[in-house]
């Protein structure tokens, strides 16, 4: 107990002890409230105690144990510690003890002990008329009631209902309940240590009255310091943790709403003004009163997304070995040699290649995976694609020299093919060479995207040097598409200009719709959605470029012989 506090205590607490007003004293009690059981003062109970002595002493000693306490005295065939203590001459009067050491008074709890006597006596008379009826004397009905379970007295209690001395009906409820109110004291103590209990209220039965509380806020003595704010109560149930208090407008303080968190936030206490944050590392439960550690993620092999990106990249893998194993064996064919098979092998390597790239997105990241994923893919689709446009370029030159007195046709050959292929890959690989030098990318966790996650991911670096890997890859494919188109209706039967148009139509379209979805896509997906792309792009440009060439090679080998060309001499003499 300190100085500074106002005390609320509950019914039945007494402080009328003695040690207590020796150690702590009183005057901490001054101004505090307290409940006590409903009570009315008995008539002639005052005179009663000033008649009570140590004379009175019974056989459990209390009377005589409780008179040395109080009056600091002792009895000579005592134990107590006489040190300090004067005899007792038996005739000290109780009136003249402070009042924090014994009232006067009744005070409630002895009220309660004074009806519950009266009940019991009451429950006993009743018991005894009931065995009066069924015996013939007053003697064999005691020595019947003598010899019943204590427990049987029960049933004759519950049933009971009288007046007491004091006019007040005593009855017990269906529950068994006293059906009783409580007052509310306003404690006042004065400094010769006797002190004043003043009723300020009362809170009457439930079953009994309408206005079950009442109390007058005039009539209380607060301490001389207490000039702040007054104690108060709620007028709402408590807001349980998971909830915040929202003050409710037109309302006392007390008054409030119960809102539940914001998905984000908790409350791990009851009546809390505001929610508040997780941990980063951390998410709340679903009640919102308790943070949850986050479980660390990833695209891994082991989960279903995991696996059919890895069957995808497997089987369009094996599919392009196939197709360069079924290109070397038939090289010397009108239809493979009509197309340039070293760029024919330079793309279908470079297919390979890219689709083994997109198992470096599947599994957990690495600070070596992640320098190694963009740039590996930018500089295997810069051969690819440039691969496609060097096939392009050819399929224009090839045509062109066939006109009279041509000069273009020192430049065709296998050597044009190449450097094209090289140029635009030393190209591409000079802009990752200088994004690996400056801001190259890294290992990073996002802790924000997932509620429940915190995901492992690779992070560009710097996404000017990313959009450049893929706006050169976009402009190689755009110039492709744009050559390939307007060549595609050249007379041949093996120009595969237009099958070129379609694949890199595909190609755009794909990488093009790539950057919205892959920002606005969060957590582990993001890498789902450039697996995607990389083996939707290249599984547009193996099929429609390859997939026909290998009907004909398959199917219907008849074509493929030199009657079949268009100008069949012209492309013969072509390297």
């Amino acid at each position: 107990m300190a100085k500074g506090r106002v005390y609320l205590m509950t019914a039945q607490m007494e402080f009328t002890s003695f040690p207590f007003q020796r150690k702590e004293g009183i005057d901490l009690l001054h101004g505090a409230l307290s409940l006590a059981v409903h009570s009315k003062e008995v008539p002639r109970f005052t005179d009663f105690l000033r008649l009570i002595n140590a004379s009175f002493e019974g056989e459990d000693g209390f009377i005589r144990g409780f008179w040395e306490e109080a009056f600091g005295c002792f009895f000579p065939e005592s134990m107590i510690d006489r040190q300090g203590r004067v005899s007792c001459t038996g005739k000290e009067k109780l009136e003249n003890l402070p009042a924090s050491i014994f009232e006067m008074s009744m005070t409630s709890h002895s009220y309660s002990v004074y009806n519950a006597v009266y009940a019991v006596a009451y429950a006993l008379h009743n018991m005894i008329s009931f065995q009066l009826k069924k015996t013939e004397s007053v003697i064999e009905a005691i020595h019947s009631l003598l010899a019943q379970h204590l427990w049987e007295l029960n049933h004759f209690v519950k049933i009971i209902s009288f007046n007491n001395s004091v006019g007040e009906t005593i009855f017990f409820n269906q529950n068994g309940e006293v059906e009783t109110g409580f007052d509310i004291i306003n404690w006042v103590t004065f400094p010769n240590l006797s002190f004043l209990r003043v009723k300020v209220g009362d809170i009457q039965p439930l079953s009994l009255a309408e206005n079950t509380f009442t109390i007058s806020e005039e009539t209380i003595i607060w301490p001389k310091w207490f000039n702040q704010t007054k104690p108060f109560s709620v007028c709402n149930d408590h807001c349980h943790p998971g909830y915040r208090k929202a003050k409710k407008e037109g309302k006392p303080f007390c008054c409030y709403d119960c809102l539940p968190c914001p998905t984000e936030k908790i409350s791990n206490q009851k009546d809390m003004d505001n929610c508040f944050q997780c941990p980063l590392d951390h998410y709340p439960n679903e009640e919102q009163n308790f943070c949850l550690p986050k479980f660390v993620t990833f695209l891994s092999y082991e989960e279903m997304l995991g696996n059919i990106f890895t069957s995808f990249i497997l089987t369009f893998s094996i599919i392009t070995i196939l197709l360069l194993w079924l290109f070397i064996k038939n090289n010397d064919t009108p239809i493979v040699k009509a197309n340039n098979e070293t760029l024919t092998y330079i793309l279908l390597i470079s297919l390979l290649l890219s689709f083994l790239c997109a198992l470096l997105y599947i599994g957990q990241p690495h600070q070596w995976t992640c320098l190694l994923r963009q740039v590996t893919f930018g500089i295997i689709f810069s051969m690819a694609v440039s691969s496609i446009l060097a096939k392009t370029i050819i399929v224009i030159l090839a045509f062109m020299a066939t006109k009279p007195g041509s000069r273009i046709r020192k430049w065709m050959g296998k050597r044009l093919g190449l450097s094209i292929v090289l140029s635009c890959s030393f190209i591409q690989t000079i802009i990752c060479t200088v994004w690996l030098s400056t801001f190259p990318p890294f290992l990073d966790v996002d802790m924000y995207s997932m509620p429940k996650e915190i995901v492992l991911i690779c992070k560009e670096g710097s996404a000017i040097m990313f959009y450049c890997v893929l706006g050169f890859m976009g402009l190689l494919a755009i110039i492709s598409f744009v050559v390939a188109f307007l060549v595609r209706k050249l007379p041949d039967t093996f120009n595969e200009a237009k099958f070129i148009t379609f694949s890199m139509l595909v190609f755009c379209s794909v990488w093009l719709s790539f950057v919205p979805t892959y920002l606005s896509t969060k957590g582990k997906y993001m890498v789902a959605v450039e697996i995607f792309s990389i083996l939707c792009s290249s599984g547009g440009l193996l099929a429609f470029i390859f997939f026909p060439k290998c009907y004909i090679i398959l199917l219907r080998p008849d074509l493929n012989n030199k009657e079949q060309l268009k100008g069949g001499k012209k492309l013969n003499s072509l390297p």
